[in-house]
């Protein structure tokens, strides 16, 4: 895998000890992969947030699997997406590359043919591949998998194989994705190490009553402050809480069924999210609830059990990682990311200095970027004149009808309107280890002007040498931003124009 380039150019010295240290940390692993290469499990929940688990803290979703996954690995405390939207976020994450990089950066655009990916590689080095649950990625790549198990997709969606020209649709969800996990690996070849890619249709809207039980209650809801606190708000986070809970619960399957199998000690499971919680201010947006994800990984052959990590990790490192764990060279995948495998031999380890996200159109059109540090987050806004409307499914819920009409009656805090608000600010820079919220921006705090200047000048290089784009033109909404409701105008994949790539000044 290609690296990024921008932490090695600048920091030459401080990553020749990060290399050292990589080196140093081979050993543990390499033995392993001598031995027996290890099975790969990559679980990914759909519209999860980060914090919204029992082992990142919260005190009242039920989540027993999850919360054990995490004692017996390494959790990762400051783990972000590459994006905050579905389909996007799974392209960058099977090809290794940043959504821009991609070809299918918008909500629901097909991988392109001739796309590689790591489970394509990993079939070559002899593994089987296999995907059960949400498939979400077009048609192009899935002979990358020997089998696959495709869960019914959720929500409006165009017709397969369609880039636009058709009205959406409503198609039915089943009810968790899950469904078939287990039945992928005991139909797995048990004479080759496998490649399982589980992706959940949990806890994506739309939500029913009856998802887990017992249910949650009213007073077990934590409503973060940018939502109202109010009946309508907390049954809709009840019921997303209760699809978190049947989601741990397949987890608690699979995990057995390694058991059973005899392959749980050498089989290294990876649970994330493929971007945040579906309510209004955070799936969509470039805010923690939109792009941090949680990230445990589990392998008892080679990683110690309990284990927390502040190293920052990134979802575009996945591929690299996965490749190199399965004994692949590290350019097979010509890509964005690179290995983190020695932070799993040294959970200290020093990794990413910083990471990148990416905001594109999800239901309605919005074009963003953004860069964090364990610390600090920079978001550029490149639509400032849009508001940030919730998706549409979210738009549907309890939580964003609720909200129009408190707005309509001027009762909603300043932090509330966040999702109302046109223009927006260009630029947003949060203290995160002092505002976990984001609920301040210190963009124009002279205190904050180092970090600022540090974090644009990240932004910058990373611009330059990713070769990011801003859209030759604006891509219309499909839905309605007070409604939810589909208009059914058509959606033209847009082409980048070279000439209005980004400057050396951010501007454009």
């Amino acid at each position: 895998m290609q690296a990024t380039g921008f932490p090695f150019m600048k920091y030459p010295a401080r990553f020749a000890l990060l290399a050292l240290g990589v080196t140093l940390a081979t050993p543990l692993l390499a033995a392993s992969v001598a031995t027996a290469r290890p099975n790969l499990v990559l679980i990914i929940a759909d519209d999860l947030n980060w914090d919204d688990l029992g082992a990142y803290g919260h005190p009242n979703i039920r989540t027993p699997h999850l919360d054990r996954l995490a004692a017996g690995g390494m959790r990762f405390q400051h783990a972000y997406l590459t994006t905050n939207s579905c389909s996007p976020s799974r392209a960058s994450i099977l090809t290794g590359k940043y959504p821009h990089n991609t070809g299918a950066e918008q909500l629901h655009w097909p991988l392109p043919a001739g796309t590689q990916t790591f489970a394509q590689l990993l079939k070559k080095q002899g593994y089987y591949t296999a995907a059960a649950g949400k498939w979400h990625l077009g048609n192009a790549v899935r002979d990358h998998f020997d089998k696959i198990y495709e869960a019914s997709d959720d929500g409006f969606v165009l017709p397969s194989g369609q880039a636009g020209g058709a009205p959406a649709k409503m198609i039915a969800k089943e009810p968790s994705g899950c469904e078939h996990w287990v039945q992928a690996l005991e139909d797995r070849p048990k004479d080759q190490p496998f490649f399982l890619w589980l992706a959940a249709l949990d806890p994506h809207r739309e939500y029913s009553a009856g998802a887990l039980n017992p249910p949650h209650r009213l007073e077990d809801v934590v409503v973060p402050p940018h939502l109202p606190d109010n009946p309508d708000v907390r049954e809709d986070l009840r019921l997303y809480y209760d699809e978190i809970g049947r989601l741990d619960g397949y987890v608690g399957q699979v995990m057995a069924k390694l058991k059973s199998q005899g392959a749980d000690e050498n089989t290294l499971v990876l649970f994330i999210t493929d971007n945040g919680r579906p309510f209004p201010r955070d799936k969509t947006t470039l805010y923690d609830g939109g792009i941090r994800t949680p990230w445990i990984v589990r392998w008892p052959a080679a990683i110690r059990a309990g284990q927390t990590s502040f190293s920052l990790v990134s979802a575009v490192d996945i591929a690299a990682t996965f490749l190199e764990l399965a004994g692949a060279q590290p350019a097979s995948l010509p890509g964005d990311g690179r290995s983190f495998a020695g932070v799993l031999r040294d959970a200290a380890l020093p990794y990413r200095e910083f990471a990148f996200a990416e905001d594109h159109w999800h239901d309605y059109e919005d074009h963003a970027r953004a860069v964090m540090t364990q610390r600090f987050k920079l978001i550029r806004n490149d639509y400032p004149d849009l508001p940030a409307t919730p998706s549409a499914d979210a738009g549907r819920g309890l939580s964003w009808q609720s909200m129009l009409k408190l707005h309509q009656q001027g009762k909603l805090t300043v932090a509330q309107q966040a999702c109302f608000l046109a223009p927006r600010a260009p630029w947003e820079l949060y203290d995160l280890q002092r505002d976990p919220g984001e609920l301040h921006n210190r963009f124009n705090d002279p205190a904050y002007a180092t970090v600022r200047a540090q974090l644009q000048q990240a932004l910058e290089q990373w611009t330059r040498e990713t070769n990011d784009f801003l859209p030759s033109k604006r891509t219309p909404d499909e839905f309605n931003r007070v409604t939810g409701e589909p208009d059914h105008r058509v959606r033209v994949r847009p082409r980048p124009s070279k000439m209005q790539m980004f400057g050396t000044n951010g501007a454009y």
